[in-house]
């Protein structure tokens, strides 16, 4: 199902990429309803900014609203793949939309960039995951960069409260085995669903245990839910968020409650606290240069994600042009390979480097540390 909003998400992208003549397709499947909304709903309006041209040759983008549901993220993938014929599959916004999409990709041999989060995307590396990709950090080395962090601030006892999905128990699995090494304990492993309108009950069993700080793994809006909660009933401890809470939405639908959270995240949250010819803050100034020009307004990481997902693809497509030509087997082979030997691509998800054990690509320069402050993401120095 093409996602319809307002008349203004997919109109222009049609109008400026689709062509009969087209030479190259790219199929995108991202949640533009349901839970995940506030993470595809900037994606499919980042359609319209992406290059319309790739090595001279014609892109069209094919776009599809998964509905935040596994199943129909992948009947929207098997039609991509079978019915138009994608050279490409980028997607989907969540982790549990992108895992069964994986099947789809190996069985049609076709590339899948991943736009969700999870670890498990893309390891271990198999016969399956070795067409998988993402451009969101993996949560081991976001996980990793800021319990080392916690670990430096004196913290002994952490409280932990998730989603209860792929998101949020992929964290809890990194937390819980990193946290000893640190000298840190884990109080609590309390999880919610996206689409609860509370987790007050999650907050008062955390508080309970008197943990010194509380870890919440969740993304967009539904992250404020429990720290809101924690706030209300007067929790005063530190409080730190994943990645996945970057975007003015958290900060307009938390206010005063979000205040003073801490999380790893990546460049193009914090791109104007780096110096003007940072190559990071190049990449996020291109982002939102071309974004701009078609939707009036500034875009988000979420958003980012898919701009990054196109750049890998826009990086990797000249070379596969050298060895076959878009619509076969062999280009599509040609783009997997050519995606893993990308090499020090500055993205605003991090500085990207694939490899053959590696379809992630980052190491911890890609990690910077965040505070909520005064209403803004700031770079904590």
């Amino acid at each position: 199902m093409k996602l319809a909003m307002a008349g203004l998400i997919f109109a222009s992208a049609v109008l400026a990429a689709s062509s009969a003549h087209a030479d190259i397709k790219v199929g995108v499947v991202v949640s533009g309803s349901g839970p995940g909304s506030a993470l595809g709903q900037p994606q499919m309006r980042a359609i319209a900014a992406l290059p319309k041209e790739i090595g001279g040759e014609k892109v069209t983008y094919i776009a599809l609203d998964d509905e935040s549901d596994p199943t129909k993220g992948t009947q929207n993938a098997r039609r991509l793949v079978i019915q138009d014929g994608v050279d490409i599959l980028i997607g989907s916004s969540l982790t549990p939309v992108t895992m069964p999409m994986l099947d789809v990709a190996y069985e049609a041999k076709t590339p899948i960039i991943s736009l969700a989060a999870a670890t498990a995307i893309v390891q271990p590396i198999d016969d399956k995951r070795r067409w998988a990709f993402k451009v969101v950090p993996n949560d081991d080395l976001m996980a990793s960069a800021i319990l080392k962090y916690i670990a430096k601030s004196g913290i002994k006892t952490l409280g932990y409260i998730g989603v209860s999905d792929g998101y949020g128990e992929g964290y809890y699995k990194e937390v819980s085995k990193l946290a000893p090494g640190l000298g840190i304990t884990v109080t609590t492993h309390e999880v919610y669903a996206r689409a609860d309108t509370s987790a007050m009950g999650q907050a008062l069993k955390v508080i309970a245990t008197n943990p010194e700080a509380v870890f919440i793994a969740s993304a967009g809006t539904p992250a404020v839910l429990p720290q809101e909660a924690l706030r209300e009933r007067g929790y005063q401890g530190k409080i730190f968020q994943t990645h996945g809470i970057a975007s003015e939405e958290f900060i307009k639908l938390g206010g005063a409650n979000v205040e003073g959270a801490i999380f790893t995240g990546e460049a193009f949250t914090i791109a104007d606290d780096l110096a003007e010819n940072d190559p990071f803050r190049q990449a996020r100034d291109e982002l939102v240069s071309a974004y701009e020009k078609v939707n009036g307004a500034k875009p988000n990481i979420f958003a980012a994600h898919l701009w990054d997902a196109v750049t890998l693809f826009r990086r990797a497509v000249p070379n596969a042009l050298k060895v076959a030509k878009p619509g076969t087997a062999e280009f599509r082979a040609a783009l997997r390979d050519e995606l893993e030997r990308g090499k020090d691509i500055y993205l605003n998800n991090g500085l990207s480097t694939m490899s053959p054990t590696d379809h992630n690509g980052y190491d911890e320069r890609s990690a910077f540390l965040i505070k909520v402050e005064k209403g803004k993401f700031r770079l904590l120095k």
